[in-house]
């Protein structure tokens, strides 16, 4: 299952996550979403846990907690054909 980990503190890093949510069970992928252009974290990632009821569990116990001085958001990740559509910037 992907799960969508937002609202994360800039100095949260991949192995970070890797370590919160594998107290949960296996972690197969972890990624923070930076700008192309500085590299600075956008504040979100996603990370990828094969067995549906350990994500459950992650999710359960990990949102709404502190990592690294903020309270983050996990839930299950949308397929990006759900999100609408982004307007375009003029």
């Amino acid at each position: 299952m992907k799960l969508y980990a937002g609202n994360l503190a800039y100095g949260v890093t991949e192995e970070d996550l890797k370590e919160a949510f594998g107290a949960f069970g296996e972690v197969t992928e972890v990624t923070i979403i930076t700008d192309k252009f500085s590299g600075q974290s956008k504040g979100f990632g996603f990370v990828e846990m094969p067995n549906n009821s350990e994500a459950d569990a992650a999710i359960k116990a990990l949102n709404e907690t502190a990592v690294k001085g903020r309270n983050i958001k996990v839930n299950p990740a949308k397929p990006k054909g759900d999100r609408p559509a982004r307007r375009p910037r003029y």
